[in-house]
């Protein structure tokens, strides 16, 4: 018989990390705790793997790629069922998240070689007598260490990136998800059985830690801002480059002329959406005053149809249940309303859909990440309002917008590395998109070109192909040859 835990803790029991459902407590799988030892071998035996998956080139890596693409689509129903076990995700949701991982993993593996392979450079006149090449080398070994939120697609972006990339992963899934994290290496070995390109290591911050400071050439992290700062600490000690996916507060915007009924079903999918549990979760609404009592009125009628453990599952961890639960005392306590849920939201590991209202700019509600199925709306008096409340905080990773006439304008005022217009969180889904944030939200990107492009090192070559028309860098020039380069130059930049 299956032994029954604490309700979504994990725990160590002889030498296994074992993770439980948040919901019933139920063993959803265990795996082998991973000491600094064990991260420091793991990461030298992908050294060796990288060499060789780099040596297969671009096309060797795209065929093997899309071979684990198809495994993991043929498989989703086993994936979808192992993430519900695990993290209490409801089914529909954990389909929908391995589809956008599918996405990412086919477009990084079909784009790798137009994005980072041998291309020469146009040559500029000064220097025509060399031609220029550049290329994106792999840094070797890569870290990836990934959140429990979304710990199918959110690690796979990166990881997917980093393969086509001609890198060997290490990956440290979540303590909370590591039986997710360990199917993921276990199918890419079927694929790709002769070396360890993509291996897992599990543990808590301590092997997060070693993975930091192995001297891997990158390293990747989703979680929190707070564990952010603690990653770029520990990483520094080597000169570790890092790419931070951190926390956020995103923020919907709704002009006057937007569709109202539409904004409203956006706002309830961003915001409740994996028990609002969501990076790029909406968690403020500011809505220009002409429809502000619509749209209310709108999301509360929508949230209020959910059905809690079904629409709603459960927060994955204990300590996210006592964040909401203090956030919507803290709304309540400092005169917000609650026109959806409330003080009596919270029901064990399951959380009601909250929207609150007249909540203070200055509440933990409104200025913190609170993750968890929870939506404060403000009235404002128009959009420029929005725009500066919406600007107010120190996290800037995703928004929206709803309008007509000025959404995109609107859209490209607002401090964040995405926007959604007339949606909400489409751009996750989108594999030539570049995903990541500012500020406290963090910095680098994954997914796209520019994701791409994280995994690889520009190598810049120039070749001679003839001789100088004028030889600036020799001791052999002459005091002719320094005037005719300075009347080349006053001919090329005066105007």
């Amino acid at each position: 018989m299956t032994a029954t835990r604490t309700p979504g803790l994990p725990v160590v029991e002889d030498g296994s990390l074992i993770s439980t459902n948040p919901t019933t407590g139920a063993e959803a799988g265990r795996v082998p705790v991973s000491s600094a030892d064990d991260v420091g071998n793991a990461v030298e035996r992908a050294r060796t793997a990288a060499a060789w998956w780099a040596s297969l080139g671009f096309d060797g890596r795209r065929a093997r790629l899309l071979r684990w693409r198809t495994l993991i689509l043929e498989r989703i129903e086993e994936l979808a069922a192992l993430a519900y076990a695990e993290s209490g995700k409801p089914h529909a949701d954990a389909i929908v998240e391995t589809s956008a991982a599918i996405e990412h993993l086919d477009w990084a593996a079909r784009n790798a070689k137009r994005v980072l392979g041998p291309r020469r450079m146009r040559t500029r006149l000064v220097l025509a007598e060399h031609s220029g090449h550049l290329e994106y080398q792999p840094y070797g070994v890569v870290g990836v260490i990934g959140p429990w939120n979304y710990p199918i697609l959110t690690p796979l972006g990166p990881i997917s990136g980093a393969l086509a990339a001609g890198n060997a992963v290490v990956f440290k899934p979540s303590e909370y998800t590591p039986v997710v994290g360990q199917w993921l290496a276990d199918t890419f070995a079927e694929v790709v059985p002769e070396q360890p390109v993509l291996q897992a290591v599990h543990g808590f911050g301590e092997a997060g830690a070693a993975l930091c400071r192995s001297r891997v050439g990158k390293i990747t992290f989703t979680g929190s801002t707070a564990t952010a700062k603690k990653v770029m600490a520990a990483c520094a000690e080597n000169l570790t480059p890092v790419i931070i996916e951190a926390g956020g507060k995103d923020a919907m915007i709704v002009d006057a002329d937007a569709d109202v009924r539409a904004a409203a079903e956006a706002a309830v999918w961003g915001a409740l959406t994996n028990a609002g549990q969501t990076c790029i979760g909406i968690e403020r609404v500011y809505a220009v005053a002409p429809v502000y009592d619509a749209f209310v009125a709108a999301v509360v009628e929508k949230a209020g149809k959910l059905k809690l453990g079904e629409d709603i599952g459960p927060m994955t961890t204990p300590a996210q249940t006592d964040v909401v639960r203090r956030h919507i005392d803290d709304a309540l306590a400092g005169g917000g309303r609650a026109v959806l849920g409330g003080a009596d939201a919270v029901q064990g590991s399951l959380i009601a859909p909250t929207v609150l209202v007249d909540v203070p700019e200055d509440s933990s509600a409104v200025r913190e990440e609170t993750f968890g199925p929870t939506l404060t709306i403000t009235k404002v008096s128009d959009a420029d309002e929005a725009i500066s409340k919406a600007n107010a905080l120190p996290y800037g990773l995703g928004g929206s917008v709803f309008g007509k006439k000025n959404a995109i304008r609107i859209a490209r005022r607002l401090r964040s590395g995405m926007v959604a217009v007339n949606s909400t969180l489409t751009f996750v889904g989108m594999g030539n998109l570049p995903f990541g944030g500012v500020g406290d939200s963090g910095f680098g990107r994954i997914h796209g070109e520019d994701g791409l492009r994280e995994f690889g090192v520009a190598k810049a070559i120039t070749v001679r192909r003839g001789p100088s028309l004028l030889p600036a860098m020799t001791f052999e020039r002459t005091p002719q040859q320094v005037q005719r380069i300075v009347k080349a130059l006053k001919v090329l930049y005066r105007n």
